[in-house]
């Protein structure tokens, strides 16, 4: 009997400390997650800072590439060097696809859905421009760019659809 008592008082000396103990790893459990969390989030504070002027000149970028394949303004800079629309319709569509080119790395800085819009809208735009070419097919060059003319000043374009999207996407990040 007496060593069951001293064996109750061994247990009744050592159950503060292990609750004190379990309460201390549970304390400083949610600390060290609270200060890793922590941790995170200024890391990816300072990366933020450091990758928003390069996401704002990929903006920048890509609008300037929507601008220059946008019928209206690609139509009247470039003009045809010869009456035949089938050369006419190719060196649209080639500098379309150039100017593409030019800034397809950009899309690693966009989000994917803009980057798909993007492209959709060169596409669209080549597309238009080749059923224009079949169309207008026979006349001359400049009248398969009249005729992209009138077509573009009376709807919108994918160029213009793509650039709100940009805009909205840009309004966005502030």
């Amino acid at each position: 009997m007496e060593e069951m008592t001293q064996v109750l008082q061994y247990v009744a000396y050592l159950l503060p400390a292990i609750v004190v103990g379990i309460i201390a790893y549970f304390f400083f459990k949610g600390h060290t997650a609270n200060e890793e969390g922590r941790r995170r989030y200024l890391i990816q504070k300072e990366a933020q800072n450091k990758i928003l002027p390069t996401r704002l000149q990929s903006y920048e970028r890509l609008t300037l590439l929507l601008e220059r394949i946008d019928p209206n303004s690609l139509l009247l800079r470039i003009k045809p060097f010869s009456d035949s629309t089938d050369q006419y319709e190719k060196l649209l569509v080639d500098t379309i696809e150039k100017e593409f080119e030019h800034n397809v790395t950009q899309q690693i800085y966009v989000t994917p859905e803009c980057w798909n819009l993007i492209s959709a809208a060169k596409n669209a735009t080549i597309h238009i421009i080749r059923q224009a070419a079949m169309h207008e097919q026979g006349t001359s060059s400049d009248a398969l760019r009249e005729y992209l003319l009138r077509h573009f000043m009376e709807e919108i374009t994918p160029s213009q659809k793509a650039l709100a999207y940009i805009k909205k996407e840009v309004a966005e990040l502030f």
